[in-house]
């Protein structure tokens, strides 16, 4: 049996990790939830650095990532990734207050999966994180692994 993916959630705001993961846990998801507090901490997290250098390597089934972030931003995190051909394929759903047209689109630009701006409303919020997961920890068909050459 195959063992269960874990979903990265990089968000600072403890409020929101909270919401967020209890939001996951109401859809009975079997995927563990790694939460990073920082983007420095994200990366740590992926390239299995500092506290994480025991972890095993595989890349998580999904990467949910705030972009207003203390140490490294979610945007840096996110042109780091995507630029490095052994992470150019996990999915990363931006999840951020951010309305700003020049994150939106530079978040495209770099090859973000999908950018949702967090709802105020708090059914909102729980729906939307809801959707995300179930789309992306459910329905989703993550590409296979390839060995690199």
């Amino acid at each position: 049996m195959a063992a269960v993916k874990k979903i990265l959630y990089v968000e600072d705001s403890e409020n929101d990790i909270e919401l967020t993961t209890e939001a996951l846990r109401g859809l009975s998801l079997a995927n563990e939830i790694i939460i990073a507090r920082d983007g420095a901490e994200a990366l740590d997290y992926l390239y299995s650095k500092g506290k994480y250098e025991d972890r095993p390597a595989e890349l998580p089934i999904l990467m949910l990532l705030d972009l207003k972030l203390p140490k490294i931003s979610g945007l840096e995190v996110l042109r780091i990734i995507k630029a490095d051909p052994s992470m150019r394929t996990l999915p990363i759903v931006v999840l951020t207050s951010s309305r700003e047209e020049r994150d939106l689109v530079e978040g495209y630009r770099l090859g973000v999966n999908a950018y949702v701006v967090k709802p105020v409303d708090f059914q909102q919020f729980v729906q939307s994180v809801r959707n995300l997961g179930c789309f992306w920890a459910v329905i989703n068909e993550p590409p296979p692994k390839i060995a690199s050459v």
